[in-house]
């Protein structure tokens, strides 16, 4: 069987960023499809091509006085599935001043529909270009108040680990930078593929089901262990039908009080919460392609067509076939 064209991969290179992030980046995404072949004696097929572009394709001074070799100019880049924007490592007003003149192509290829992606105080130079406008998105949460005051028109969340909005990414900093990798690789390449580069990387996967992020938009930190278990049971069990009544049971409180505190440490009740973990499954399914819009709604736990395409248009602004379309990656 032919081996499948790698995904274009660009790691954008400055001025002051975190020369760890950028190298991690660099090394995870090009061992994708080549470690764990190697561990077991079987073909190597690279599955991203990734090269680091800096203005110029001039060498790049990271935070840690690192020097390192960019491949090519951003500005001759005309195309990519991925444009990776790793964490700033030095003051960020002086990284985006010195910087400005990158902010037109990360616009540009934005246009293009590529997924870009930010780590940590990264999402900085996605908010000076304007595409976090009117979008969620998250940083590192020591950031968060510079960020809020800087960029009021972003809908920042900064206690979440990972946020979509649409092909925008951002993790907020840390291990969470692990957590979008390998959200993207899965997104690309599938979870078998993702799950091998967790398990030659000894990366810790905090989310161990099937549906290992189906969540990532929806968790927030919390203490409340009761809730987290019925939290749990919802991403486990969504396909099936769930009655708040009967999760309140599962745990011994009234539905009242089940309302009431899944407000209070999740920010929406349990009947929003398995609607947003079902749309975030039907979503992914759809990214890959390998779903039908007839089959999409019965995955996910719904029977009615119909109101399961009003829910999901009303979540992401799109009909499924429509979200299905922009986002396969069978239809690169």
């Amino acid at each position: 069987m032919p081996q499948a064209k790698p995904y274009e991969v660009i790691i954008l290179g400055f001025d002051g960023v975190l020369g760890s992030v950028l190298s991690g980046a660099l090394d995870l995404f090009s061992f994708t499809g080549v470690s764990w072949q190697r561990f077991l004696d079987l073909e190597v097929q690279p599955r991203f091509r990734v090269q680091i572009a800096s203005l110029g394709g001039v060498d790049i001074r990271a935070s840690n006085r690192l020097i390192i070799q960019a491949h090519c100019d951003i500005s001759k880049v005309a195309s990519c599935d991925l444009l990776l924007i790793p964490t700033i490592g030095d003051s960020i007003d002086k990284v985006l001043r010195q910087n400005a003149p990158l902010l037109p192509h990360l616009q540009r290829l934005a246009a293009t529909q590529a997924d870009i992606a930010s780590n940590c105080s990264g999402a900085f130079l996605l908010a000076a270009a304007g595409l976090l406008d009117g979008k969620i998105a998250t940083t590192h949460w020591g950031y968060a108040d510079k960020f809020k005051a800087d960029y009021p028109q972003v809908n920042l969340q900064e206690n979440q680990f990972v946020t979509q909005s649409g092909n925008i990414f951002c993790a907020a900093g840390g291990s969470a930078f692990y957590d979008l990798a390998l959200l993207l690789i899965e997104r690309y390449c599938g979870r078998e593929v993702s799950t091998q580069v967790a398990k030659t990387q000894i990366i810790d996967s905090k989310r161990g089901s099937q549906n290992s992020y189906i969540n990532v938009t929806l968790h927030k930190p919390h203490s409340d262990t009761l809730i987290k278990q019925v939290q749990e049971f919802i991403e486990n069990n969504f396909e099936q039908p769930l009655q708040v009544s009967e999760l309140a049971a599962m745990i011994n409180v009234t539905p009242r009080t089940l309302n009431r505190r899944f407000q209070a440490c999740v920010a929406m009740r349990p009947i929003e919460y398995i609607q947003a973990v079902r749309i975030e499954q039907a979503k992914r399914l759809l990214e890959s392609g390998e779903v039908t819009i007839k089959s999409l709604a019965y995955q996910v736990g719904y029977s009615d067509i119909s109101s399961f395409t009003r829910l999901f248009k009303r979540a992401t602004e799109l009909t499924p076939k429509e979200y299905r379309d922009k986002f396969s990656r069978l239809a690169i």
